[in-house]
């Protein structure tokens, strides 16, 4: 897979955990790529550091939120804003490295809750 790393992806990121106050996550242990040639139908897709790797290495969680430059170019600004939103849902309340499903106990990832977060943004 053909990628480079996305300052301007990472901005608008660093801006959204801010607006959304997501204070659980650590905005430098978050990076973004953008990937060329993925062979993936999605238009971003967010990836974790397995518990092996803090365990067993010391290293701190890090997130990769990979862009698929093909498929994220041809979308609207907002909802571009709304695909990135959906990948910081993924990280959970505890920063570990792991990632949320679209669906649990106590969180539902869905455009429904998306838009929610985002009618929020928009208002305040």
């Amino acid at each position: 897979m053909k990628f480079e790393k996305a300052w301007d992806i990472k901005k608008k990121v660093d801006l959204l955990i801010e607006e959304l106050h997501f204070s659980h996550i650590k905005r430098k242990n978050v990076h973004c790529i953008r990937s060329f040639d993925a062979k993936t139908r999605a238009y971003a897709r967010i990836w974790g550091m397995a518990k092996l790797f803090k365990e067993v290495v010391g290293l701190e969680p890090h997130y990769i939120i990979e862009v698929n430059e093909k498929k994220f170019r041809t979308l609207t600004p907002r909802e571009q804003m709304k695909t990135l939103i959906h990948e910081l849902l993924h990280i959970p309340k505890t920063f570990s490295g792991a990632l949320l499903s679209h669906r649990g106990p106590h969180h539902r990832i869905n455009d429904r809750e998306v838009e929610k977060i985002l009618r929020n943004i928009i208002s305040s």
